[in-house]
């Protein structure tokens, strides 16, 4: 009875392991002021573009201008606090018991040497119905 109880008890937290991570797809991103990163969101028959820049870097706060599907957002980001990041959803919630897929942004370091800040981009889509694609600059 112990052994099952074991084995029962293992297969429980490795299953809640396996379902903690929610995050599909991750990308570093590094960038200078006013430089734009876009990203192309893809579901259904939709095609969409997700793009931020950051202007000013104060009082070890990150000002980030964002913008997806003509929703237009300034966010201020900070190092080591709970505002460290936003979320952007990329499609409505199907119902209740559904968490729509979105981005997470965070800002992960400022490099004063190079005068770049550093992201992670974060999918989370538990249905795996969202492709993003990170648009290279034009040279």
């Amino acid at each position: 009875m112990r052994a099952f109880v074991r084995i029962f008890i293992a297969v429980a937290l490795l299953f809640n392991t396996l379902n903690a991570i929610e995050f599909t797809d991750m990308y570093e991103i590094s960038s200078k002021k006013d430089e734009s990163t876009k990203f192309l969101v893809r579901y259904s028959n939709y095609e969409r573009e997700f793009k931020f820049r950051w202007t000013l870097y104060v009082n070890e706060g990150l000002v980030l201008f964002h913008s997806y599907d003509t929703k237009l957002a300034q966010t201020i980001l900070y190092l080591n606090t709970k505002n460290q990041s936003f979320k952007v959803s990329l499609k409505q919630k199907d119902s209740a018991l559904y968490e729509a897929p979105y981005l997470l942004v965070k800002f992960k370091e400022f490099d004063f040497k190079e005068n770049r800040a550093k992201f992670e981009i974060y999918l989370s889509d538990k249905k795996s119905q969202i492709k993003i694609e990170k648009i290279k600059k034009k040279s």
